[in-house]
């Protein structure tokens, strides 16, 4: 009976399904601190004069992460039976919870970390591992906020796809004719529509890097016009998202 009710324990505070509470578990809300750190760990290991520096330290580090989440891994794995929903045997329960794609990617992440020696660069997985803080907020303090944002998106699409539209026909105009204007003159910049279109996006969403700009009089008109079209189009998507929160925001005081 003991044993059961650790598991339970366990299993309450590693599931946020289980969880009573409002918001996150004390364990979830470590948890998601330290993934959030050892996010940053990687990122500075990344910096060779860090990397060198403090070579020691994030070592450590890493490994100190690679420990704590080996735990929470084996943990879950432990615990898992206490959310058999399907009625399986506590195996094939575990077996479903080590072949799910989250699952999947902690392990490696972890089996990387604690074998140095692989000497495999697991950026990307590290940056995929912060999806489960999204996971753990979808039914935390934040669920409620995701699912008005959801709601706004939802209930504006048609707006935002019809300037999701303009934008995408502003974009092939400008290239199309910095192409027809500037192609023999920049074959380089503009010798192709494909080409002309990095300068139509930095251009339209009012960027402007200015690696790339036309040089004769018509194709500095076509680029004074996409660039004041590209003010209406950025802050058309805000407008309607600012109206769509406020109509939401109106409607739960109701």
């Amino acid at each position: 009976m003991a044993k059961k009710r650790l598991r339970e324990i366990v299993h309450t505070q590693l599931d946020p399904g289980a969880w009573r509470g409002r918001g996150l578990s004390p364990v979830n809300k470590v948890l998601v601190a330290a993934i959030l750190a050892a996010t940053l760990v990687a990122i500075l290991a990344t910096e060779p004069v860090l990397a060198k520096t403090y070579a020691g330290v994030l070592t450590a580090l890493e490994l100190g992460f690679g420990v704590l989440f080996a735990f929470e891994y084996l943990a879950r794995l432990w615990s898992v039976v206490e959310r058999n929903q399907l009625g399986l045997s506590p195996l094939k329960t575990r077996i479903r919870f080590v072949l799910s794609p989250p699952a999947i990617v902690d392990l490696l992440i972890i089996i990387i970390t604690l074998v140095p020696f692989l000497a495999i660069n697991v950026m990307a997985l590290r940056l995929v591992r912060l999806l489960r803080i999204l996971r753990l907020a979808k039914l935390g303090r934040m669920s409620e906020a995701l699912r008005l944002l959801y709601g706004v998106v939802s209930s504006r699409r048609y707006e935002l796809l019809v300037t999701l539209g303009l934008a995408a026909t502003m974009l092939i105009f400008g290239a199309s004719a910095l192409y027809w204007v500037e192609g023999d003159i920049q074959p380089d910049k503009f010798g192709s529509v494909p080409r002309a279109l990095w300068w139509a996006v930095i251009t339209l969403t009012t960027i402007g890097y200015g690696d790339v700009y036309p040089i004769t009089a018509v194709g500095k008109c076509i680029a004074g016009f996409v660039a004041i079209a590209g003010i209406g189009l950025i802050a058309m998507p805000t407008g309607i998202l600012a109206a769509g929160f406020s109509d939401a925001v109106r409607d739960r005081k109701r």
